[in-house]
């Protein structure tokens, strides 16, 4: 006859071992968060005491706060099996978030909850629980001892972290800079992940105000939604057992199209190259980002492409979605799916930066570098027959011109093409091929190109149109306008009689 055993883990034992599930200080917060939301809080406020001796955080919500049977509940481990059915708003997972999220950063968990006029408190220590290798909560009688606790209004929930003991890094000031940097990447995070619900321009968004030690957040929208040349492409519905998958693919606008600031701003910390790919979203939480799950290359013609990704919390189990709601992976007949819309996804990126290309290369009449392709390679020479190169080559006796021409060569040959493309990549609003010429010289060297371009045949009038299209004198165009109007229609007019 078969019997059984009752194994239940050792509480000290395992405690320790949850605190290493790959939280970081932005994922545990943003799992608070979650819970601050599906108990329906439309304001949550974040504080972070980063300057004492014994720092702390607490996350205050407005929700409907708990029972104490109920809080009690939530302190459990598991409380909830990712495979029971869940509201279609929830953004809960495993029943794990409020004690996983909060053993990953301390080591004492507080939670007190305002429901219908009373009050509930809870609390996990890990060093209680590693003295008594069991599972059991302290329960205060009172929350006046509590910090934060007396901010709590009507209903809500405060969550707060004592023992911050993760952030433990060599002297103590040192200590308090590590954290205070990861809260300062956290106000980034939670931009960025909860935009839908921070944000009012969004039809499903619930307007939900973040605030941080008082300052409001500001939803991060990576697809620069409002920008007048960010392009919605049709979205893509797909049906996957009973549960659609929305997939809208967006193109970003083109670095000449946006501000410094915005183009700036829409790149992200790691750049545009880093942010292409798909968005995850579930239940309008961003989950994962910046990724084309192996699909695709991450290269610079398709940098400016983006893929929102919308599905529903039944597919949690169907998208491998973890425990820290953080990291996602389609399933194969979605991944297949999103293999075919690849080359779609990818092609107005890709058109925005060709034409913006040929558009550079094919229109300028007086170009002085020109685009050169022998079979599938490229390459940019210094053009030979630019009036003034032309000119200067004529004037040079035969050993100059020699010389003169192999100078040339090796200008061709050296031109900085890598560290161009990668200063192109990081920041193109940036970039400057020479400094800015004295208003002197820039106007003496229009003179000059006239001058060749008059010699060769061509009219003042029509020199002064190639040179209006033509760098450095496009640029600075008011200048050599003024300057030289006048005197080349008096040479008009000296020419005509």
């Amino acid at each position: 006859m078969k019997t059984t055993k009752n194994l239940e883990p050792r509480a000290s034992a395992l405690v320790e071992s949850m605190r290493d599930v790959g939280y970081s200080l932005a994922t545990a917060i943003a799992d608070i968060i979650d819970n601050a939301i599906a108990a329906k809080a439309n304001q949550i406020e974040i504080l972070a005491d980063t300057t004492s001796a014994h720092p702390m955080i607490g996350i205050i919500d407005n929700g409907i706060g708990m029972p104490a049977d109920d809080l009690y509940e939530a302190m459990r481990l598991g409380t909830k099996s990712p495979l029971e059915e869940r509201a279609e708003t929830d953004l809960g997972r495993f029943g794990l978030g409020l004690k996983t999220a909060s053993f990953s950063q301390c080591r004492c968990l507080t939670v007190v909850s305002r429901h219908n006029n009373k009050t509930a408190c809870a609390v996990w220590d890990l060093d209680y629980v590693a003295v008594t290798n069991q599972w059991l909560i302290k329960i205060p009688t009172s929350s006046k001892s509590i910090h934060w606790a007396d901010r709590l209004g009507d209903t809500g929930t405060l969550v707060l972290w004592e023992n911050l003991d993760r952030f433990l890094e060599g002297n103590s000031d040192q200590y308090h800079n590590h954290l205070k940097h990861q809260i300062n990447a956290t106000a980034s995070h939670i931009e960025l992940v909860f935009h839908r619900f921070m944000s009012t321009n969004k039809s499903s968004s619930q307007g939900i105000r973040i605030l941080l030690n008082g300052r409001l957040l500001q939803a991060y929208d990576p697809f620069h939604s409002n920008h007048p040349a960010t392009q919605f492409h049709p979205e893509d519905v797909v049906m996957f057992e009973k549960s659609k998958i929305r997939i809208q693919p967006v193109t970003l606008p083109h670095h000449h199209k946006a501000s410094a600031a915005d183009w700036e701003k829409y790149g992200g910390n790691q750049g545009y190259l880093k942010n292409q790919g798909f968005y995850v979203y579930r239940n309008n939480r961003l989950i994962v980002h910046g990724t084309w799950f192996g699909l695709a290359r991450q290269s610079e013609l398709t940098k400016l492409s983006r893929v929102q990704i919308d599905i529903p919390n039944s597919m949690d189990a169907d998208w491998k979605i973890d425990i820290r709601k953080a990291s996602a992976q389609p399933p194969p007949a979605i991944r297949e799916r999103l293999k075919k819309l690849m080359e779609r996804i990818a092609v107005p990126s890709k058109r925005t930066f060709k034409k913006r290309a040929v558009r550079l290369t094919s229109t300028n009449p007086l170009p002085v570098w020109i685009r050169m392709q022998n079979g599938h390679q490229i390459s940019y020479e210094i053009n030979p027959k630019h009036p003034i190169i032309a000119q200067f080559l004529e004037d040079l006796d035969a050993a100059f011109a020699t010389r003169f021409s192999i100078l040339i060569d090796m200008l061709n040959k050296s031109l900085p093409l890598d560290a161009l493309f990668i200063d192109a990549a990081e920041n193109p609003k940036s970039l400057q091929i020479a400094a800015d010429l004295p208003d002197r010289d820039l106007i003496e060297l229009a003179r000059s190109t006239i001058a060749e371009l008059y010699n060769s045949g061509i009219s003042n009038k029509h020199a002064m149109l190639i040179i209006q299209s033509t760098e450095p004198f496009r640029s600075n165009w008011s200048l050599i306008e003024n300057n030289l109007l006048s005197s080349t229609s008096k040479e008009d007019k000296s020419h005509a009689r």
